[in-house]
């Protein structure tokens, strides 16, 4: 992705530095599309336009004959640029956190790959919408979508797949015999089940903790230490007084609401290989974990743009038969856990996966994750077939580390 570190400006356009760049990060307050960016028609590939006024694009962004990824999030958009649809080399598009409401049956790039239209509010996809057989990766949670179009089952290479906190009435059974679906977040819709009281779990307010450094950064929310002064006399025996805390943001995701997150993780039992919740924090709403100790580090690193949707590896990276084998067995021993509780994780991937040097493995993120347990049966068989796929998917990514 381009970062902030990326930053460009029009003064170093107009006087000639950015001549022949490929990569272009503008954010100045921007109401039109900069004459400017013309000049870089025969080599621009990235185009940034992330964080302005914009509300539409020339028609004529085909001239840019070798550009492949565009980004237009928080801007104004009201509808998807039609000139979209006629740029051949585009394969990634970014409109998050818009205004969009239509998008017609002619704006898509014919060979797009990777499609972000998260916190929108469109209301219907285009008929013709499963024409773009090329698409892997598709994020459209925090719209207003009341149901998909048929000729979604078109799109025989969609891999993964976000409709969460939308507005759909019923389970879109049209997905269940997409072939390559591995990762969908359906949470957030009518048709899902109300949360659970959850009584039968701590709860805690945030200031009997004492919360130090930061841990990590996802979606939705930000995880820190913390220390629980009360946690001899109130939790589970054996239980030390130094934890993790994820504090829950108010806003939508990338995978959908923060509160259907809270909701799944308070609905699984403890397995040991899952990062379980301790307690539940209020003021602000939030989940204690256990620590995890220092020595466990991330088995895979996330999907790449050219990647798009499969987990991506350093070359030094490799293991040997017996901790392939011992990792796939746990894996499939927590898939199993899942499905038991009828809890569809949807982001089942090497990146979201810990192990030690002892190869434990310790499993969570449950940003994605929607309950199904009040669906007909084919629906929860076939959801169960989408959520195995991303195990076989695991199982040829860590079968590929094996050491030759």
């Amino acid at each position: 992705m381009v970062t902030a570190s990326d930053m460009h400006s029009l003064a170093q356009l107009r006087s000639g530095q950015l001549a022949d760049t490929t990569r272009l990060k503008l954010s100045e307050n921007l109401d039109e599309f900069p004459a400017e960016i013309y000049s870089l028609t025969d080599t621009l590939e990235v185009l940034d336009l992330s964080g302005n006024r914009l509300r539409d694009l020339p028609d004529d962004l085909h001239r840019f004959s070798k550009l492949k990824i565009l980004f237009a999030s928080d801007n104004q958009f009201e509808h998807l640029p039609e000139g979209l649809g006629r740029c051949v080399s585009l394969t990634m598009v970014g409109f998050k956190h818009n205004r969009i409401r239509t998008i017609s049956p002619t704006c898509l790039p014919p060979n797009i790959r990777w499609l972000i239209l998260t916190d929108n509010c469109i209301e219907q996809l285009p008929d013709n919408f499963g024409e773009r057989r090329q698409l892997e990766k598709l994020m459209l949670a925090g719209n207003r979508l009341t149901e998909l179009p048929r000729s979604i089952n078109q799109l025989d290479k969609l891999g993964l797949l976000r409709i969460s906190a939308n507005q759909l009435q019923q389970f879109p059974d049209q997905l269940l015999d997409l072939p390559k679906l591995a990762w969908l977040a359906f949470a957030g819709n009518p048709f899902c089940p109300a949360h659970e009281a959850h009584n039968d779990i701590i709860t805690i307010s945030h200031e009997q903790l004492t919360v130090g450094e930061v841990l990590g950064r996802g979606a939705s929310g930000l995880i820190s230490k913390a220390h629980w002064s009360a946690a001899a006399d109130t939790a589970p025996a054996g239980t030390a007084q130094e934890f993790a805390i994820k504090v829950f943001h108010g806003g939508i995701t990338s995978d959908g609401y923060p509160q259907d997150e809270l909701d799944a993780c308070l609905s699984i039992a403890p397995h040991p290989n899952l990062v379980t919740a301790l307690a539940q924090v209020h003021n602000p709403n939030g989940l204690l974990m256990k620590l995890i100790p220092d020595d466990y580090r991330n088995l895979g690193q996330p999907p790449s743009l050219d990647s798009c949707t499969r987990d991506t590896f350093s070359l030094q990276q490799s293991c040997s038969r017996e901790l392939a084998d011992g990792l796939i067995q746990q894996m499939t021993s927590l898939v199993e856990h899942l499905e038991a509780a009828r809890l569809c994780h949807g982001d089942l991937y090497a990146h979201n996966t810990l192990i030690n040097n002892d190869g434990h493995l310790l499993f969570g993120d449950f940003g994605a994750a929607s309950r199904y347990h009040n669906l007909n049966t084919e629906q929860q068989a076939g959801i169960r077939r989408i959520e195995r796929r991303a195990l076989e998917y695991f199982v040829e990514d860590v079968e590929s580390l094996i050491r030759k």
